[in-house]
């Protein structure tokens, strides 16, 4: 379990986490979005014991990182797949890690197995491409089998096997009763591997709950598509029962907060036809966006076409 009380970090005047207060428990893959300044890979920084708060406190199964009797085989972790001796072979690499805590030769051989690895164990890290460096990066967070995992963008350089192995492994581990913090700006892996959402903006919480719940509670309770010949005088009659409704285009309405049936009844009852009902949903990606549209540190503009550059 990760426990986050009222951390905070501060750089001279600049408060990069803010007071943030959560927990990333066992049992789940925990999601962690925001724009790019946000403040999550500091907050995976502080978690780590790599910076040190300004105050508050990440704890790791109830302790700080620097108090763990051997951090190494209680949290895994994968921020920068790049942060390897490159003149090392990838075995070589794992061994020295493995050193630490008293893991030796058949556990490394095991992980380069289980990440695909073992065809090139020999070969420097260096030389490997980015999804080789991904897996090896991986292989060092899971070398001493530990219960605590923080993930930064683990998808990234990988092919499309590599993606569907990440995929199984994170539900493998978060099935095993494993804490798994998954940051990524991929909103549609996120939304395959994921249960649960942390999401912060601006150094703040911004959400913390599923992303089912999230995402239904960016569509406002279910939103409808209603096709109808007869679309104004329904709209009319939608928006006196409750409803909010916008025309997207002549003759197709989109309402939200009427059940299909409201729809249906409120329209036979005058006589008025619907062609088309259909549920409408939103996806992760709409609903991050929706929510984080304020906490964006540098946002960029898109010109219309012709306009003057």
């Amino acid at each position: 379990m990760i426990e986050l009380q009222r951390l905070t970090k501060r750089y001279g005047e600049k408060t990069a986490v803010d007071g943030i207060t959560a927990t990333i428990e066992p049992g789940v893959v925990t999601g962690f979005l925001g724009p790019n300044g946000a403040g999550k890979s500091t907050t995976m920084r502080m978690v780590l014991g790599l910076d040190r708060p300004t105050s508050g406190a990440a704890l790791v199964n109830g302790k700080p990182y620097s108090a763990l009797r051997a951090p190494l085989a209680e949290v895994g972790a994968l921020l920068d797949a790049k942060a390897v001796d490159g003149g090392r072979s990838a075995r070589n690499h794992l061994l020295a890690l493995g050193a630490t805590v008293g893991i030796g030769k058949r556990r490394v051989d095991e992980v380069l197995a289980s990440v695909g690895l073992t065809e090139v164990a020999h070969k420097r890290a260096g030389s490997f491409s980015l999804g080789m460096g991904q897996r090896l990066g991986i292989a060092a967070a899971l070398l001493a089998d530990p219960q605590v995992l923080l993930l930064d963008e683990p998808v990234n350089g990988l092919d499309i096997d590599g993606v569907q192995w990440i995929r199984a492994l994170l539900h493998e581990l978060a099935a095993e009763g494993r804490t798994v913090l998954l940051s990524s700006h991929l909103m549609s892996e996120m939304e395959l591997v994921a249960e649960h959402l942390l999401v912060i903006g601006q150094g703040r919480i911004l959400a913390d709950t599923t992303i089912a719940r999230f995402i239904e509670d960016a569509s406002g309770g279910g939103r409808m598509s209603v096709l109808s010949p007869d679309a104004d005088e329904l709209a009319s009659l939608l928006v006196g029962a409750g409803a909010a409704v916008t025309t997207v285009e002549p003759g197709r309405l989109e309402v939200r907060g009427a059940a299909p049936s409201v729809i249906g009844d409120l329209a036979a009852a005058r006589g008025l036809r619907v062609h088309g009902l259909t549920a409408l949903s939103t996806s992760l990606e709409s609903a991050y966006l929706e929510l984080t549209r304020d906490s964006v540190e540098y946002a960029g503009t898109t010109a219309q076409r012709g306009e003057a550059a």
